[in-house]
């Protein structure tokens, strides 16, 4: 159910306004017919959730399409002339280089980068969310950036890494394929970090865009010999806050 100051709306007069099959309407229906509460204080404030959540699945579409390789961290690369490679295989922004454009090489200049996917997850909602604000304000608003999983994520973007127990799934989560059985000697295969495409659909960095039966028969081919415990999809989610971004969001078009 989705409220906006505390009343509950008739979603077909904000789904009336994007496009038939669009993502935001299958957002909509899925939040409608939720058993979570979705409360808003003005429809702007859902409308750009919306719009981040279809920027989400945009730049999770981009990286798929791109030729960053899957690579743990030991092994992982970055274009230099960008970022510092750092020794627990994270990449540091280099002093003097926008935010904004070292982001954007990592899909201009893709086969420079390889890395696993936790921090591919990081990398497509970074990407988001500089298809959604000017280039300048996104610069203001992460000034310094450090690629890599949830323990050095920038605090703008923590909740992301706080993955808590949801009813509903929507298109833009964050979400886990959990490998409880995984073999002990390819440990890369614990597990799947993936974003909710859409229709069924996930995409997790070095296994690629596939339904749910697909990503758990690929994690089940690697477990340990007396596995008897299947994949499975866990039941929370990591969700951006999006609250906070409208905020300033719409603070930045007040200012500009």
């Amino acid at each position: 159910m989705i409220f906006i100051g505390n009343q509950q709306i008739d979603v077909s007069t904000i789904s009336s306004g994007y496009p038939a099959g669009s993502v935001e309407r299958e957002i909509l229906t899925k939040m409608n017919a939720g058993s979570e509460r979705y409360e808003y204080s003005t429809v702007a404030q859902l409308q750009f959730e919306l719009k981040l959540r279809r920027e989400i699945i945009n730049a999770a579409n981009e990286l798929y399409r791109s030729r960053m390789a899957f690579k743990v961290f030991r092994d992982s690369i970055c274009n230099p002339r960008y970022w510092n490679r750092m020794n627990d295989g994270g990449f540091s922004l280099k002093e003097g280089v926008r935010p904004s454009e070292a982001i954007q090489d990592i899909f201009i200049n893709s086969s420079l980068y390889g890395t696993e996917c936790a921090t591919a997850m990081v990398i497509v909602y970074y990407k988001a969310l500089l298809n959604v604000f000017p280039a300048n304000q996104f610069d203001r608003m992460f000034p310094k950036i450090y690629l890599m999983n949830w323990h050095q994520i920038d605090p703008l973007l923590r909740e992301i890494g706080l993955m808590r127990s949801v009813s509903d799934f929507l298109p833009g989560d964050r979400l886990y394929f959990m490998n409880p059985d995984v073999d002990p000697t390819t440990p890369e295969w614990q597990g799947e970090n993936v974003i909710d495409m859409g229709n069924g659909l996930y995409y997790g960095h070095g296994i690629g865009k596939y339904n749910a039966a697909v990503i758990i028969d690929a994690l089940n081919q690697n477990r340990k010999e007396d596995a008897d415990e299947s994949a499975y999809l866990m039941d929370s989610a990591g969700r951006p806050n999006f609250k906070k971004f409208a905020d300033l969001y719409e603070r930045g078009l007040a200012a500009a």
